[in-house]
């Protein structure tokens, strides 16, 4: 299935393509300071429909990850970077996700404190 998402102001959009059935909730500092709800697609189904120059980027600790926010609005769909098996991929903010019930998502525990 294809969703479609957004940050707050829709300066930045996106599409992403994946079986949305299981999210992570990382409790490292920017992951819970943020909220966020993740999910994992390779980064070949994900598509920013609006330019690159949209958004900005942070990262921290280890510089692994592009944590990718909206300039104007601040709020942060989606990051991105290399998983375990050396695969580029996106993390989407699913809170950001148009006509998503994050009630019936299946949530994940990940304790990225011990990264």
């Amino acid at each position: 299935m294809i969703y479609k998402g957004s940050c707050h102001c829709g300066q930045i959009a996106f599409e992403a393509e994946g079986d949305l059935g299981q999210v992570i909730q990382c409790n490292c500092s920017i992951c819970s300071k943020r909220g966020f709800l993740l999910w994992f697609v390779p980064r070949a189904n994900f598509h920013l429909l609006t330019p690159e120059k949209n958004y900005s980027t942070y990262t921290f600790n280890k510089h692994k990850i592009k944590h990718r926010f909206c300039p104007n609005c601040g709020c942060a769909p989606f990051g991105e970077g290399i998983n375990p098996k050396g695969e580029a991929m996106a993390a989407i903010n699913t809170r950001c996700l148009d006509d998503v019930d994050l009630s019936a998502l299946k949530v994940r525990s990940f304790d990225g404190r011990k990264l």
